[in-house]
């Protein structure tokens, strides 16, 4: 029997799954933060060796048993820099098999897709998009937000949701019931009390705040339904531009969409999905069903020669009551 791992590596907490060739996740270990950008390259080993070595004791398996390992790994953002090192890092699993680390977007893409192939949007706090094409080829986006123009995540709805309080302020729109909003969060006293303990960085705004934006525009509010409809165009256009990337702009890709910002529902959701229509007329739209640790398990399955596809409704059925029975307590 062939055994493969895959390890979901994030800025918060770190996840590794161990599955056989028919499909039954059989081991799972969790730890904290891995992204080397958080906890540095000893941190990333130590997440690594908790998480799999917990998976293998509860598998009853030892490391030189595994056929293949993936991982993807939040922070691993160009390979041309970080690869080697996240290699390393890898090395002190003491593997034996063939291995392979990704950006921790990736998994997302892997779990959601019929076959790997496809685009993945999440937008939780910030966004991420990346895809895979028929030929290996590849697409992404930069993944660092305003600077690079990539917007639609918790915290660049709530930037957007600033500018509305602003020109309410300076009489450039109307009145906004934002500006209440804005105020309750930080307690300040008016208008003028927000911009300046912005300003000097006496008052900070959550991503949190997102939420509320989105339960004004449920209300009618013409600046929040404004930030609204602004998310769903960014959001779509990422989408639209890894397809391009990937060759897919015009083919029956598949586009899976995850994360807390799409709770937002049909308000954000069907102008993102009109937009990309409009240039991807052949898209399918999948919300992910599946732990982003199943992913990196696709991944270590194919790393190791195996494809994991032909398996993969057992893995997410036997991963989820795997990780419910143990009461793991992990968020699916």
């Amino acid at each position: 029997m062939r055994y493969f791992l895959g390890v979901d590596v994030g800025s918060s907490k770190t996840h590794a799954l161990l599955a056989d060739e028919n499909g039954q996740a059989v081991g799972f270990g969790k730890a904290g933060a891995g992204n080397w950008q958080v906890v540095g390259y000893a941190g990333l080993a130590d997440a690594l060796q908790q998480s799999a070595s917990q998976a293998c004791q509860m598998a009853g398996i030892m490391t030189d048993q595994i056929a293949g390992a993936g991982f993807g790994v939040a922070g691993y953002d160009f390979p041309a820099t970080d690869r080697q090192s996240h290699l390393e890092t890898l090395a002190t699993l003491g593997l034996l098999c063939p291995v392979d680390v990704v950006n921790d977007g990736i998994n997302g893409l892997l779990a959601g897709t019929r076959n790997g192939i496809g685009v993945s949007l999440a937008a939780g706090s910030g966004v991420n998009c990346c895809g895979r094409g028929p030929n290996c080829e590849e697409g992404r986006i930069v993944g660092n937000s305003t600077p690079f123009g990539e917007f639609g995540g918790a915290s660049e709805i709530v930037w957007k949701g600033l500018h509305q309080v602003n020109y309410a302020w300076i009489k450039r729109i109307p009145p906004t019931a934002l500006t209440q909003i804005y105020l309750d969060s930080v307690d300040a006293k008016d208008e003028l009390d927000l911009m300046e303990g912005l300003s000097n960085e006496r008052y900070h705004l959550a991503p949190f705040l997102a939420v509320k934006i989105f339960e004004a525009a449920q209300l009618g509010d013409h600046a929040a339904l404004d930030v609204v409809q602004w998310a769903a165009e960014e959001l779509a256009w990422l989408a639209i531009s890894v397809a391009r990337q990937i060759g897919m702009q015009n083919d029956a890709v598949e586009i899976v969409l995850s994360g807390s910002i799409f709770n937002a529902g049909e308000m954000l959701i069907k102008p993102m999905k009109k937009t990309i229509m409009a240039h991807i007329s052949k898209a399918e739209f999948t919300h992910l069903n599946a732990p982003p640790v199943v992913g990196a398990t696709l991944l270590g399955m194919e790393v190791g020669g195996f494809d994991g596809y032909v398996v993969r409704d057992e893995l997410i059925r036997t991963t989820q009551e795997l990780t419910l029975s143990t009461m793991l307590g992990f968020n699916l």
